[in-house]
């Protein structure tokens, strides 16, 4: 939810301290993990992992306008466009093998992040990992971003991923609203443009009870790879992530591994 992460920098030759990335520091990291949230979610969802994922990577918790350390910016509602703005900050990272995870909206933000690198000749990632995502071409059948307040509040609740107390706070609504009307429509009104498969294994992760990404949808993440394609199950719904915390873990760092 709306946390403040535990910001950390670096400064090293072209290093840079930006309000775009939370880097969980590990020196003796070989691989970065780029971690995007989901919708409404900031870099602090991740501030933790590091402390069960392997030593081998440095987590890094992606961070988008309008949250967090971020607040006072406007969200971002075009993932195109949040892609141009996050790049500035996130290329200065990528100068050691990196792989990117993405759940649910920040699994469309971290492919899209990983296509703009790819037109740019910029370097790319040994592995794409999403997890409560649609594939890219299969649009979302209940829209809600546009939808008026009462009505959108009403809907959200569909996702489990925002506490009822704080759907029932008018004064936090009012930020949170706005964060989440954005981020919602970049998965909505998303359109992928034709480009060539990547060339990168892509693990995709559902939850086993999940209604808004379900395994049928989300097995087709195998025809943007000319690599190996990995489909998994978690006990869960659409935040399995949380509610199945161990497998989830335990279902990473087996990839990691594989690094």
């Amino acid at each position: 939810m709306m946390a403040h992460p535990n910001m950390l920098s670096r400064q090293n030759g072209k290093k840079r301290d930006t309000p775009a990335l939370a880097v969980h520091k590990n020196g003796g990291a070989t691989h970065r993990l780029f971690c995007f949230p989901y919708a409404g979610g900031g870099a602090s969802v991740f501030r933790q992992w590091s402390g069960f994922l392997p030593d081998v990577v440095e987590v890094c918790g992606v961070q988008p306008p309008g949250r967090e350390n971020r607040i006072g910016e406007d969200p971002i509602a075009d993932v195109h466009e949040l892609v141009d703005r996050l790049l500035p900050s996130l290329v200065p990272w990528l100068d050691r093998p990196f792989a990117c995870y993405g759940h649910s909206t920040g699994a469309l933000v971290a492919f899209e992040f990983i296509r703009a690198l790819r037109r740019k000749g910029m370097p790319l990632p040994v592995h794409l990992i999403v997890s409560g995502a649609r594939a890219p071409h299969i649009p979302e059948p209940s829209p809600l971003h546009h939808l008026p307040e009462e009505a959108f509040i009403r809907e959200l609740n569909r996702f489990s991923g925002t506490p009822k107390e704080v759907l029932a706070h008018k004064e936090l609504m009012e930020i949170y609203i706005p964060i989440l009307r954005a981020d919602l429509a970049i998965e909505e009104r998303y359109a992928p443009r034709e480009e060539l498969p990547l060339a990168m294994p892509i693990t995709a992760i559902y939850g086993t009870k999940d209604k808004e990404a379900s395994k049928a949808v989300m097995a087709p993440w195998e025809q943007y790879t000319t690599a190996s394609f990995e489909l998994i199950g978690i006990e869960g719904d659409h935040f399995f992530i949380k509610t199945a915390a161990v497998d989830f873990g335990a279902c990473l760092s087996r990839i990691i591994a594989t690094f």
